[in-house]
């Protein structure tokens, strides 16, 4: 089964602004961006932990300020949700009532439902007994109503519309992989014909490769056409695709080792040690990982490999012209 949530969740991550104003622009226009967000993920945990079974949900928990003359700020909590689920409309009412009752806030919980079942629209949980009952509404977005608007996906401006083409076009070329180079080539080469900024480009790029996986073979057959465009257009802002898939693969090992010998704290250093950026610098965390006893041995780790090369200091001779 093809990995939806991981690249979700860094979509996430990266483009939570963007999220907002494709989907819910509402939301999106009554917040105050000038004062920034914070994100709450590492709370949302304590507060809501991943099931008995241990299945990881898609999940976000987003400070932000509302547009209004006195100081007043809300909780925006969201769910992916990539598989038709029974009982997704409670755990959301669940999740949205223990966040609550943590932070004393008013909580907006919204809902994106990527699965590849048209009639599955959840959209609010009641419950009710005799004279009692409660009932919670939350606002969804069905990513297969874009289905019909590739077009529109291509020509829009908002980086979260490649996420949805990308996830859509990934769902509609399960069982033909050479339909999906060609779609993920194409997605690619309209990052650079759109204008995008290198900053983007790179970013958009991981994301897309992660959502449209492809066998060895047209890996490599995409990859060689993605550096073939670059250089005929001049514009190298992927340092080399291969670079790319390498670095994937290794945030992939190192998220599998962090799970596994210190779990969700572990992997909550995944987005601080992605910016590193580096396919070198990911390897010599793994080494430090699997040696590691403490995760406070990872951290440091980490700290010494963000630390900015210092130039060499000119000798004495040069100081005076």
């Amino acid at each position: 089964m093809a990995d939806f949530d991981s690249p979700w969740k860094e979509a996430l991550d990266l483009y939570f602004q963007a999220f907002l104003a494709f989907f819910f622009p509402r939301i999106h226009d009554d917040i105050d961006w000038s004062r920034g967000f914070e994100s709450l993920d590492k709370e949302l945990q304590q507060i809501a932990p991943q099931s008995a079974h241990g299945r990881r949900y898609v999940d976000k928990l987003v400070k932000v300020w509302r547009k209004q003359g006195r100081a007043v700020w809300v909780l925006i909590h969201v769910e992916v949700q990539t598989q038709r689920q029974r009982g997704f409309a409670r755990r959301m009412y669940l999740y949205n009532c223990r966040i609550v009752d943590h932070y004393n806030r008013t909580v907006v919980s919204l809902a994106v439902l990527a699965d590849d079942d048209p009639t599955w629209r959840p959209d609010s949980y009641r419950e009710a007994l005799w004279d009692w009952s409660v009932e919670m509404k939350f606002p969804p977005v069905k990513i297969l109503d874009y289905v019909d608007r590739p077009d529109d996906l291509e020509a829009e401006s908002n980086p979260f519309a490649k996420v949805v083409l990308a996830h859509l076009k990934a769902l509609q070329t399960r069982r033909d992989p050479e339909a999906r180079r060609q779609w993920k080539f194409r997605l690619v080469r309209g990052l650079y014909e759109r204008g995008f900024q290198a900053r983007d480009i790179r970013q958009l790029f991981r994301l897309i490769d992660w959502l449209m996986e492809l066998p060895r073979t047209l890996g490599r057959r995409f990859l060689e056409a993605v550096h073939k465009y670059q250089e005929e257009r001049k514009m190298p802002f992927l340092t080399t695709p291969e670079r790319f898939a390498i670095e994937k693969g290794m945030l992939l090992v190192l998220e599998r080792q962090l799970r596994k010998k210190f779990g969700d704290e572990g992997a909550n250093l995944l987005p601080e040690i992605d910016a590193l950026g580096d396919a070198d610098k990911f390897c010599t965390l793994s080494e430090t990982v699997a040696s590691a006893t403490t995760l406070d041995e990872v951290r440091r780790a980490w700290a010494e490999l963000t630390k900015p090369t210092q130039p060499p200091k000119k000798s004495k001779r040069h100081k005076r012209q």
